[in-house]
């Protein structure tokens, strides 16, 4: 059985398919000269491909999939998890980084 393409739905409203690769380029980004090995991040990409396949919807915001690795990395490495949501989440300032940083010292 053929399974139809996930689409993802940019902010700008554009959609494109899903790219496992491009998911994993961003977290190999965030996970740069850290102590994350290749294999957690590839069964990481792996797990979110999964999910999103098995919902029943065929189309997906991309701030969906961002809290989705987010999720992922902040239990693999705290850092990296703070260089993407610096990035996904667009901080303006260096107070809305502080609030980020708060949650993460609470959850610990």
């Amino acid at each position: 059985m053929e399974s139809m393409p996930l689409i993802v739905v940019k902010k700008d409203g554009n959609r494109q398919t899903f790219d496992k690769q491009k998911l994993l380029a961003g977290m190999l980004t965030a996970c740069e000269k850290r102590p994350v090995p290749l294999s957690s991040l590839q069964s990481v990409a792996d797990a979110i491909e999964m999910e999103l396949q098995n919902s029943l919807e065929r189309e997906v915001k991309t701030s969906d999939v961002g809290e989705l690795v987010m999720k992922r990395l902040k239990a693999l490495d705290e850092v990296a998890y703070v260089r993407f949501a610096s990035v996904y989440r667009q901080f303006k300032d260096i107070g809305t980084f502080m609030d980020e940083l708060k949650l993460l010292m609470e959850d610990a």
